[in-house]
């Protein structure tokens, strides 16, 4: 055998290996090189809660969702033996108790305090500072993950991630180039902006923020990062404005075609009073939560499953709303889905890039059938609409 023949027969067994390896990473899931983090595997994505009570864990855990993120003043003894008795895993603080935990199942993670890259309070009456430096948040990250490197490291950034603009981040208003920087200082990290129930006139109404600044973690992490974000799903601060169970669902799919694999739904209202846990004091909206909720964890498979690059092309007779796709190919069917992203109205031609001959296409929880002939089919587009569709083509 010349030598080059037994480099190349070297080079084919490497490639097998590796695609061995990358298989078996896919099959255990994006948090498999944590033992202790998220229990991960391809029927796993991640929904959580933000801050709330131990107490109600069953309640959030019938809804599917399933991880808590953040505990007031905590964790306490008490929050992780209620959060250990309702089966509910925890991203959490690394305070003192925390550490003691360092065995303990019930945490998969830890976190950063919330929103550093806002400005931070000087104190009552003082005003406030500028937001904590990304350096500061990439040494405590190596300091967190020191201390137990076993569980993933999440940071949570505001409203900047999506709006230049934002007020909120003080001296530090529009400079996104501070980003890139931060996302060096965690394993996952998240955003929150909440465009319904948003006093701005610039941000109120627009969902597709949503989408725009998970798309811009997902390009300041280059891929490299898990990426999450933050639901609305209540008033919040608002009098006036409340999302829609329609609008939730929207911005849970526009953010997961975007790119996020993992949801946390803000739950807390202020307005017309305090309530820490407002979802569950909303039947319509906690139905809705846990239909979506369910839905997703049906698809998880699917949805872990890798992105079809550039998998279909859609053609929107109204060029003012656009439509976002994502394309999966799992268990014999091709998936695609769809959100539209901006407020108006469309037909739209959706074409599937190289399948060919006649299908039926199913919607998903809409109970209709569409037809498709080389990939090509049409849909219509209400306001934010989200249409997912399976196509059957066997193996």
């Amino acid at each position: 055998m010349e030598r080059r023949d037994a480099w190349k027969l070297l080079l084919a067994a490497l490639l097998v290996l590796a695609g061995t390896v990358r298989a078996e990473e896919a099959s255990q899931g994006l948090y498999a090189q944590w033992s202790r983090g998220p229990r991960g595997g391809t029927d796993f994505f991640p929904i959580a809660v933000w801050l709330q009570s131990p107490g109600n864990a069953g309640r959030y855990l019938a809804a599917g969702i399933n991880l808590y993120l953040g505990l007031w003043q905590g964790p306490t003894e008490d929050h992780l033996a209620q959060l250990k008795a309702a089966g509910m895993p925890v991203i959490c603080s690394q305070n003192a108790v925390g550490l003691r935990h360092l065995d303990d199942p019930t945490i998969v993670g830890w976190m950063h305090g919330d929103e550093p890259d806002n400005a931070q309070s000087l104190g009552s009456g003082q005003g406030y500072g500028p937001p904590i430096a990304p350096e500061k948040i990439v040494a405590d990250y190596e300091k967190i993950r020191a201390a137990d490197p076993s569980r993933p490291v999440l940071l949570n950034l505001g409203q900047g991630v999506a709006w230049d603009g934002w007020y909120g981040r003080g001296v530090r208003t529009n400079h996104p180039e501070d980003y890139p920087e931060y996302v060096k200082g965690c394993d996952i990290v998240s955003f929150d902006i909440y465009p319904v129930t948003h006093s701005s006139p610039q941000i109120a109404g627009n969902l597709w923020y949503v989408a725009y600044g998970v798309e811009r973690l997902v390009g300041w992490t280059r891929g490299e990062k898990i990426v999450w974000n933050c639901i609305e799903c209540t008033r919040i601060q608002s009098d006036e404005r409340k999302p829609t169970p329609h609008q939730v669902r929207c911005e849970v799919w526009m953010s997961i075609v975007h790119g996020s694999t993992g949801l946390i739904y803000f739950v807390h209202e202020w307005k017309p009073k305090f309530n820490e846990s407002a979802l569950l004091s909303d039947t319509e909206m906690y139905e809705a939560v846990t239909r979506i909720n369910h839905r997703i964890a049906a698809l998880a498979p699917v949805l872990n499953s890798p992105t079809v690059a550039q998998g279909a092309k859609v053609q929107p007779e109204n060029p003012a709303v656009s439509v976002a796709t994502m394309v999966k190919k799992h268990g014999g069917s091709v998936y695609v889905f769809a959100v539209a992203t901006r407020a108006g109205q469309t037909r739209a031609r959706l074409s599937i890039q190289g399948l060919s001959g006649h299908y039926a296409v199913e919607v998903v929880d809409e109970d209709r059938t569409l037809e498709s002939t080389d990939g090509v089919f049409q849909d219509d587009f209400q306001p934010w609409d989200v249409h997912l569709y399976r196509v059957a083509v066997g193996n």
